[in-house]
């Protein structure tokens, strides 16, 4: 989808031309349009208190932003979770894509505090550390950076900040999940997947055993046992982790 360009013009002086390029460089991506970037940082109160600046800020990128960042936590954890359910799934995107969480984002990942810019009056109320302005800063970058590179840079931007906070959530539950850790930790090191395969069944139709192996490359662990196959597959995962001494946190 081809989105119209119909920003207001406004010269970025080259001060700020290389304030930008620093949180670029920070976050490791990339904008053709800097006045695109430049606008996410510019909070309502600024364009307010300015005449020619007055459509001048990051609402509407607030609020694309917002979509592109429900929709590539959504299908992280629909791809993540597959031994899940949706309430599950549901109650931690709920969770990550939060002010709570943002706000941390945008200070301690994103430094967007720095970049903010608004009217005398919210500056002087200390706006510029609020919560609500620096989770909608994160949206609007997110907003900004699907409108200048597209949805596969901007899916990126949000795996980074929010996949850690996603496991912190998952480690909270109490649930320990192997099967994506192991996934997660195999996939970034040899660019593979654990292959799962069911060896074996046993007992009645009511009351079966089912016996699951995973493979790592060359390498096999199990059989772990379970009463159905998802819950082997776990314990199998469980096994591999505990022999590679990998630490899966409550």
């Amino acid at each position: 989808m081809k989105f119209k360009n119909d920003l207001p013009k406004i010269n970025i002086t080259q001060g700020r031309k290389k304030e930008l390029l620093e949180f670029c460089r920070e976050l490791n991506i990339h904008f053709k349009d800097l006045n695109l970037l430049d606008l996410a940082f510019h909070h309502r109160s600024y364009s307010n208190e300015n005449e020619s600046h007055k459509r001048y800020n990051n609402e509407r990128l607030e609020f694309l932003g917002d979509s592109v960042l429900g929709l590539a936590t959504a299908a992280f954890l629909y791809e993540d979770m597959v031994d899940h359910p949706e309430g599950e799934l549901a109650k931690i995107k709920a969770n990550v894509v939060s002010e709570k969480s943002l706000a941390p984002i945008a200070r301690e990942k994103m430094h967007i505090n720095k970049y903010l810019v608004m009217g005398k009056g919210e500056e002087m109320s200390g706006g510029r550390n609020k919560d609500a302005i620096l989770a909608d800063a994160v949206e609007a970058v997110i907003g900004a950076l699907y409108l200048d590179q597209g949805y596969v840079a901007a899916e990126k931007l949000v795996e980074e900040l929010i996949i850690p906070e996603i496991r912190k959530v998952q480690s909270a539950s109490g649930n320990k999940d192997y099967k994506s850790f192991l996934q997660e930790f195999y996939q970034k090191k040899y660019k593979a997947c654990p292959s799962y395969e069911l060896v074996k069944k046993s007992g009645p139709d009511h009351d079966r055993t089912f016996f699951v192996v995973v493979h790592l490359g060359k390498v096999t662990y199990g059989p772990a046992k379970g009463k159905n196959k998802k819950e082997a597959e776990q314990n199998a995962a469980a096994e591999a982790c505990k022999a590679m001494g990998l630490e899966v946190k409550e």
